[in-house]
């Protein structure tokens, strides 16, 4: 069994309020919920509205799907026209 932990580290350039960045934030996490089998929350930078960290997480036999499925969610973020991937981190134990 292998398990995968992934954090993005998102910029957030045109958010003027915490309103703003977790409607951003909530659209984000709901969509990859939605299009890939992982679990993902925000965890860090809660209160500063122009930065955000989520996480993600993926169990499987295979780690070469656990960090085919992160990558594609990164480039899924990276087509995401409000959120821009300041960095992120894949570690697969």
């Amino acid at each position: 069994m292998q398990v995968g932990i992934c954090t993005i580290e998102l910029q957030l350039n045109a958010v003027n309020s915490l309103k703003g960045k977790r409607r951003i934030i909530k659209s984000v996490i709901e969509k990859i919920k939605n299009r890939y089998n992982v679990s993902v929350a925000e965890v860090d930078k809660q209160q500063n509205f122009r930065s955000a960290a989520i996480g993600l997480s993926k169990v499987s036999n295979d780690s070469s799907v656990i960090h085919r499925d992160f990558m594609s969610i990164i480039n899924y973020i990276d087509d995401y026209s409000e959120a821009v991937i300041f960095d992120y981190n894949i570690e697969i134990i």
